[in-house]
C-alpha cells in the first residue's frame, strides 16, 4: 500500500501537488475558516483525486466538524471521515481522533492532563496506523521562537503512543516541524504542508507498506 501523507493545507490544497498512491490521508487543518462551503471544495478535490481510498481528520481549524457535526460529515462524501473512529482497509486498522491541547481556544482543544488522557485511553491495541492532529511531546513538535525552543506536543498522547505496537503515526499542527523520524518499530510523521509562516510548500510524504 502506498500512502499520501499531507496535513494542515487550510483550504489551500489546489495548490498541492498530491502523488498517486492507493491511500491519502489528510491529518486535519483541512480548512481556512472552517466553513461548510470550504469543506465542500476539499471534498470535491479529494473526488477528482486518483486515491482509491482517502482518510480525513479534524483539525483545530476545521470548525464546521465541532460546530455542526452532522452538516459536516453529511458533506464528507468521498473520504473516511475519522473522529475517534476507526477503519480497517486492506487488512490494516486506522484510527483517527482531531484533539490538541488549549491553544488560544480553537476547535477540538481539551486541557492536558485526564481530558485528553481520556481521548486517547480509545485508541484500539489492535491500531496499526494512528492519525491524531498533534503530534506526541518531544516527536516532530519543535518550534524556535526568540524567546527558545518550544515543544508543544502531547504528553499523554506521547505515554499512550509508547504502550501501541504502530506502524505510523501521522499528524500535522506543528507547521514548523515537517518531517518523519523513525523510533522503534514506528516511524512518525509531521505531514504538514504549509510551513511557519502558512505557505503550502512542504511536499506529501510517501509512505509503502
Amino acid at each position: 500500500m502506498r500512502i499520501v501523507c499531507i496535513s494542515d493545507t487550510h483550504s489551500m490544497h489546489r495548490q498541492v501537488d498530491v502523488p498517486d498512491g492507493d491511500l491519502l490521508i489528510h491529518a486535519g487543518d483541512s480548512l481556512g475558516t472552517g466553513s461548510l462551503r470550504e469543506l465542500e471544495d476539499l471534498d470535491q478535490w479529494f473526488a477528482e483525486l486518483p486515491h482509491a481510498n482517502k482518510i480525513l481528520i479534524a483539525g483545530n481549524h476545521d470548525w464546521c466538524f465541532e460546530d455542526d457535526p452532522e452538516e459536516a460529515r453529511s458533506r464528507v462524501r468521498h473520504a473516511h471521515y475519522l473522529e475517534d473512529s476507526a477503519i480497517e482497509l486492506e487488512g490494516l486498522t486506522f484510527w483517527g481522533s482531531p484533539w490538541t491541547p488549549v491553544f488560544f481556544n480553537w476547535a477540538f482543544n481539551l486541557k492536558r492532563g485526564k481530558p485528553l488522557a481520556k481521548r486517547w485511553a480509545k485508541i484500539p491495541e489492535a491500531t496499526d496506523i494512528l492519525i491524531t492532529h498533534g503530534p506526541p511531546a518531544g516527536i516532530l513538535d519543535r518550534v524556535d521562537t526568540q524567546k527558545g525552543t518550544l515543544r508543544p506536543g502531547c504528553e499523554d498522547l506521547a505515554a499512550k503512543v509508547e504502550t501501541l505496537e504502530l506502524k505510523l503515526h501521522i499528524f500535522g499542527h506543528i507547521h514548523e516541524d515537517h518531517g518523519q523520524e523513525i523510533i522503534g518499530d514506528c516511524r512518525y510523521i509531521n505531514a504538514s504542508t504549509c510551513n511557519g509562516h502558512f505557505k503550502p510548500l512542504n511536499p506529501p510524504i510517501v509512505v509503502d507498506l
